[in-house]
């Protein structure tokens, strides 16, 4: 297959590709700069990276031309959750406006790739039910710009399957963390403190936000197997939900970590009152995805957070040469 991903130097982007190469495939990345970072720069010599800015169009169209994808996987787009709220005007462009110009540019070039169209389900924001989970027909609620706008997006890649009729599966993912997160996110970021306290790089104490969310979250080495089966085995304009099924209150992540750790650490937790307008509870149902692939979790939660906290003792290391 030549496969042509979008936003390809990011975090998902890159544990994407490190499972594509082994398989043999023809791989195209691209993103806003064209070159890898350092933790990604063992993908150069198996991965051709080309430089577009997804707002245009004809630059998007020429990298089409040049990769002549048989898949596109999408990931590129605004990616960060709580910082939407202070970037909503980037967020929606980049998301909505984005997304819209990579379809009108594969019209332009007459192509038929299969498209995965990568969402959220923070779109689904609190399910219909308290303590239920959110399957594909739940009512979109989003407590986000973020959110909303990958709702958006993922509206608007059904109605192109309708007119003009472009081939595009949709996944929607719910909270993935793995090594080389960035550390804007929760856990990534409890990994961080707790690697820079033993490194000496900080007291001994680990502030947080709100610990009461509860949230399904898979390792994101599991939700790249994912696309790969999507997109042989979706069906066209549908939408899969791909999570753990199950809820893990943010508290109890962060106690787990701490477990690991080499020295005593403190809790310090600080709320926000903005951010306490965000979904409280994330479950996934994955029953369509799982009838339609076989997919399902394999990486424990456990192994997750070693990974996690590990990775971040190799940076401190490193930042400490």
């Amino acid at each position: 297959m030549r496969i042509l991903v979008t936003g390809a130097t990011g975090f998902v982007g890159g544990h994407l590709l490190e499972k594509l190469v082994g398989e043999n495939h023809h791989l195209f990345g691209m993103c806003r700069r064209g070159r890898w970072p350092a933790a990604l720069s063992h993908l150069a010599s198996q991965v051709e990276l080309l430089a577009g800015e997804l707002q245009d169009l004809p630059r998007i169209a020429a990298i089409l031309e040049q990769a002549r994808p048989d898949w596109i996987i999408h990931l590129a787009g605004y990616a960060n959750p709580g910082r939407s709220y202070a970037e909503a005007d980037t967020c929606w462009r980049d998301n909505l406006q984005g997304t819209r110009t990579l379809y009108e540019a594969v019209i332009r070039t007459g192509q038929r790739p299969r498209i995965l169209y990568v969402s959220t389900g923070l779109i689904y924001g609190e399910p219909d039910e308290p303590g239920g989970t959110c399957d594909e027909r739940t009512t979109f609620k989003p407590a986000t710009p973020y959110a909303a706008s990958k709702a958006a997006a993922d509206i608007l890649s059904y109605q192109y399957t309708r007119y003009p009729g472009l081939d595009i599966v949709r996944i929607r993912l719910f909270n993935q963390i793995g090594p080389r997160q960035s550390a804007d996110y929760a856990i990534a970021n409890f990994a961080r403190q707790i690697a820079a306290a033993e490194a000496g790089r900080q007291a001994p104490v680990i502030e947080t936000g709100d610990l009461s969310a509860q949230r399904d979250i898979t390792d994101v080495r599991d939700m790249v197997a994912a696309f790969p089966l999507l997109l042989q085995h979706g069906r066209s304009g549908e939408a899969y939900n791909a999570g753990r099924g199950q809820a893990f209150r943010v508290g109890d992540l962060l106690d787990q970590l701490i477990q690991l750790a080499r020295i005593p650490l403190e809790i310090r937790e600080r709320k926000e009152a903005r951010r306490s307008r965000d979904t409280l509870v994330t479950k996934a149902n994955t029953q369509k995805l799982y009838q339609c692939t076989g997919w399902q979790p394999q990486i424990p939660i456990e192994q997750t957070l070693r990974d996690i906290l590990n990775d971040w003792r190799k940076k401190m290391l490193v930042a400490g040469e």
